[in-house]
């Protein structure tokens, strides 16, 4: 006799267990899971920036105002189950990685650190690499800064 489709696996009743309790219920934001993703991609050798042209741009302005923090969560996007959640992230390689073994990377980083830190199951991790990062793009960029600073 077969066991009646409404049985939840065990794994399922793991995952449950951490945030779904008989003695109530977590509740986690969205943002608190898209700083945590962005902190743990940034960490992961190969990625030189979290956002696409626009929120890159935005963000370094921001943070040329005193005062102001950094945006962990630029270029991150998450959606948040009761027990899982999805994360989709825009970055910037550095030149000469395998963008393979980069969003690979990305993905164990990412998934470790919100698995370990919130609870939830992290079902996907869509990596987007909207740009690739040259060494001679800092030059390019220092050199009209002096300029204007003489």
């Amino acid at each position: 006799m077969s066991e009646p489709a409404t049985t939840v696996t065990t794994a399922a009743r793991a995952r449950q267990s951490a945030l779904v309790t008989p003695e109530g219920s977590t509740t986690i934001a969205d943002t608190v899971v898209s700083k945590i993703a962005g902190i743990a991609a940034s960490e992961v050798t190969g990625v030189h920036s979290l956002g696409g042209g626009t929120a890159r741009a935005i963000g370094n302005l921001r943070e040329r105002i005193p005062g102001a923090r950094t945006n962990y969560s630029q270029g991150v996007s998450v959606e948040v189950g009761e027990t899982e959640a999805a994360v989709d992230l825009d970055l910037v390689a550095e030149y000469g990685v395998s963008i393979a073994d980069l969003a690979d990377g990305i993905r164990r980083n990412v998934i470790s650190a919100v698995e370990r830190m919130t609870g939830l199951h992290v079902v996907e991790v869509n990596v987007t690499v909207n740009d690739v990062h040259l060494p001679q793009d800092d030059t390019q960029q220092a050199a009209p800064q002096e300029q204007r600073v003489q």
